[in-house]
């Protein structure tokens, strides 16, 4: 699942390429994608296309004018909020995409743009597999701001974490709470396993364990990783991203393998839909957890 770093540089790069381009047309090849009905993807015509953000793991993609309205004001303008899921990725194409392309959810023609390119391309919410989880929601700003999705999510896990003390939930385990997105925005599975073995905090501890040294350590490695990977992608991806990204892990996905602090070898919890990633020694003092792959004792 695309995480804070991956949606942060997508952002980036697509809103440095297509900030100020007009809007040709847009449509859903998705039919379950699009959550909103009014205003319509039609009305996004010869619409100015403002910026592209994020916020947490979600994408903001913000116009202007055209059939939404008078431009620069609020009741013409409108931001597609995007959530890739697991699946779902966000990119830039030169050429059209075809009937065959099955893996097209949202797509927007677009003219010119920010970087001086002539001629159509087209901005494309991608998925791969059959799930059709990704979604859309085109809404004004007053909608926007009322938006559950967007209301109900905790502070930013980057680039200023908050303090954590009053933030993580006592009785929830460590990976569990920065995982949630209402506790703390833009952390999933493979940067939580990254930011609690930079911390060096076992996974499955609880919260209120906690004392003023650890949770500072907890922020500190929140603030290291997730800038760390940043800085990676910024150095090394450009227009147009690959479907997979290399994510710059160091612990989760190595499973078996030596750890890169301590050469201990790295362990796992396998859970029906995730695998917790982990270093026995450097996290849970030469502990290692059960795996009971097909029991529910563990929870995450």
């Amino acid at each position: 699942m695309p995480e804070l770093p991956e949606v942060e540089i997508t952002a980036r790069l697509v809103d440095a390429a297509v900030r100020g381009a007009t809007v040709d047309s847009a449509r859903a090849p998705g039919l379950a994608t699009m959550q909103t009905f009014r205003p319509s993807l039609d009305a996004l015509a010869g619409a100015t296309l403002e910026a592209v953000g994020r916020r947490g793991k979600l994408l903001l993609v913000t116009f202007s004018g055209g059939g939404l309205g008078p431009a620069g004001e609020d009741e013409g303008r409108a931001t597609l909020l995007m959530h890739l899921m697991s699946a779902g990725r966000l990119q830039l194409w030169e050429t059209r995409a075809t009937l065959r392309d099955r893996t097209a959810r949202i797509v927007v023609r677009l003219e010119g743009g920010a970087d001086g390119h002539e001629g159509e391309r087209e901005l494309r919410l991608r998925e791969f597999g059959t799930k059709q989880a990704a979604w859309g929601r085109l809404l004004r700003p007053a909608d926007l701001a009322a938006d559950e999705t967007l209301t109900t999510l905790g502070p930013e896990a980057w680039p200023d974490p908050p303090e954590l003390g009053a933030l993580l939930p006592p009785r929830r385990t460590l990976r569990g709470a920065i995982r949630d997105q209402r506790v703390i925005a833009g952390i999933g599975r493979s940067w939580a396993d990254e930011i609690l073995w930079e911390a060096r905090l076992a996974p499955l501890r609880r919260c209120g364990d906690l004392d003023d040294e650890e949770r500072a350590r907890l922020r500190e490695a929140m603030r290291t990783v997730l800038g760390a990977a940043l800085a990676t992608y910024e150095e090394t991806l450009a227009l147009p991203l690959k479907d997979k990204l290399p994510l710059p892990l160091k612990v989760h996905r190595h499973v078996g393998k030596p750890c890169p602090r301590c050469g201990t070898e790295i362990l796992a919890v396998h859970y029906e839909d995730d695998e917790m990633a982990y270093c026995p020694h450097c996290q849970t003092g030469d502990k290692p957890y059960k795996d009971r792959r097909l029991s529910r004792l563990l929870k995450d």
